[in-house]
């Protein structure tokens, strides 16, 4: 069951991420799962570098659609999304 709540958060994470960087057009729903788990897990890890400890519900979502907006970027900065 928790498999089934990381895909469906993790592509809301993702659409999310996507319409605030303007990717949504071109990212389907499987990259938009990618991305948001992808994503959540590298805001996590930069959080954590920071100090940043994440324990109310509403932070974790920003720090998870701040990490896949960052994702977008650096993937958007490598070609993969123009």
């Amino acid at each position: 069951m928790s498999w089934i709540f990381t895909v469906v958060i993790g592509g809301i994470v993702g659409w999310l991420a996507s319409i605030i960087m303007k990717t949504n057009a071109q990212m389907g729903l499987i990259a938009n799962v990618l991305v948001g788990i992808a994503g959540s897990a590298l805001g996590f890890w930069l959080a954590g570098l920071v100090g940043i400890n994440a324990a109310g519900g509403l932070l974790r979502f920003a720090v998870a659609i701040g990490g896949a907006a960052l994702l977008i970027f650096i993937l958007r900065r490598l070609g993969v999304f123009r």
